[in-house]
């Protein structure tokens, strides 16, 4: 078998294929971060979170027509201009909205949407068109690219027990874990430290099985060198007691810690509510807000907000109509969340969804998703977003 093959068939080899580079000349860590670089945090919505009880036209009589159960009265709702609002669920996040820090772009999609779950994040997750199935990852082929300043790889971590398809390049590719102290034990058997010094001794003919133990103590370096880096930081916010949250406050750490990662990735999951939505899609926004105003204190205490960027998207939105569920079904535009003390100017970049114009309950795009990907390629990454986008896409001027 081929290194190029053994590598795209590897799971241990996907999640460890940066750790080499990812360990070498590291300046010492500090308690407050100077780094040069720019850092963007990109934070997934899992399954289809509802984007009209998200960001919600209070003002047009329509929705209300269309969710006579689960509309939000205007009364409750948080709003953000005479036409949108943010659910009252997110209290916290309307805060960051009122100091001029959070973006809300609507109705982003793309042509011919698709409504599988698996399908439609493959598309978000590669920036290719519906019609196109592309095995690389937006960020993995950032990873990839020789962009200015890439002398040595720029590095992506994920905190997830696995990768996701984002963060794989064609050559380079993300770095997860759930946390460093599992990541080391997961790292630390008896077996592979057995592997570690036969690779030491052992000069291998075999390609393949030469990479996988080497392979193998990058990885266990990068173990022990996060969690002695996640000690140095340390994030003060007051973050929710969630899954969630505490991924948010292992990446405040990293980052106070100056650790060279420059994309960190993360979830939160249960968004796919076909039944009895209302009060399970408040709790996880939330959990959101609660966890964005404790990052972003984290972020703004240490001078680092300038410096942050976090995007938020889903793979899709839901109909318009709800269902005879008290839930909504899968759907096709959404919003995107910009988080950061970078924006070129905050609020709302978008109209009020046309809920009178819609294409079969389901409401029609008017931005697509990669322009905001070109836009965080450009002006944030400072890298070719032709190259890594392959098509052209015209810049939104957010950033």
């Amino acid at each position: 078998m081929k290194r190029r093959s053994f590598i795209k068939h590897s799971a241990l080899a996907s999640t460890a294929m940066m750790a080499p580079a990812f360990l070498q000349s590291f300046p010492p860590a500090r308690r407050y971060a100077s780094r040069a670089g720019k850092v963007l945090v990109v934070v997934q919505f899992s399954g289809g979170n509802d984007g009209l009880n998200t960001v919600i036209p209070y003002s047009n009589d329509l929705y209300y027509n269309l969710r006579p159960n689960l509309a939000v009265p205007s009364a409750e709702v948080l709003r953000m201009n005479d036409e949108l609002a943010l659910n009252p669920a997110m209290t916290d996040l309307k805060s960051l909205y009122d100091d001029g820090l959070l973006g809300v772009l609507g109705n982003v999609g793309y042509p011919n949407p698709d409504r599988s779950h698996f399908r439609s994040m493959d598309i978000w997750h590669t920036g290719s068109s519906s019609d196109e199935y592309w095995q690389s990852g937006w960020l993995g082929r950032y990873l990839d690219s020789e962009c200015a300043g890439c002398e040595r790889p720029y590095h992506a971590l994920e905190l997830d027990d696995g990768l996701s398809l984002a963060l794989k390049g064609e050559h380079r590719s993300g770095f997860a874990m759930s946390s460093p102290e599992q990541l080391r034990k997961n790292t630390d058997g008896a077996l592979l430290k057995a592997l570690a010094k036969y690779e030491e001794v052992h000069n291998h003919d075999n390609e393949s099985a030469a990479y996988l133990y080497k392979t193998l103590v990058d990885t266990q370096a990068s173990a022990d060198y996060l969690v002695e880096q996640a000690g140095m930081g340390r994030a003060e916010g007051d973050y929710p007691p969630t899954a969630f949250g505490q991924d948010l406050r292992q990446i405040a750490g990293l980052i106070l810690a100056d650790t060279d990662t420059r994309i960190f990735y993360v979830s939160l999951t249960g968004f796919d509510t076909h039944a009895n939505q209302k009060g399970r899609q408040e709790r996880l926004l939330e959990q959101y807000a609660q966890g964005m105003k404790a990052f972003v204190s984290d972020m703004k205490s240490n001078g680092l907000l300038n410096d942050v960027l976090v995007m938020t998207f889903s793979e899709f939105g839901r109909r318009a109509r709800e269902n005879g569920s008290r839930g909504t079904d899968h759907g096709t535009a959404n919003n995107i969340f910009l988080l950061g003390g970078g924006l070129k100017q905050a609020g709302c970049y978008s109209k009020s969804p046309d809920l009178a114009n819609l294409d079969n309950d389901d409401l029609v795009y008017q931005t697509d998703f990669r322009q905001v990907y070109a836009e965080i390629l450009n002006k944030w990454l400072e890298a070719d977003p032709v190259s890594i986008l392959k098509h052209r896409f015209d810049p939104l001027g957010l950033l």
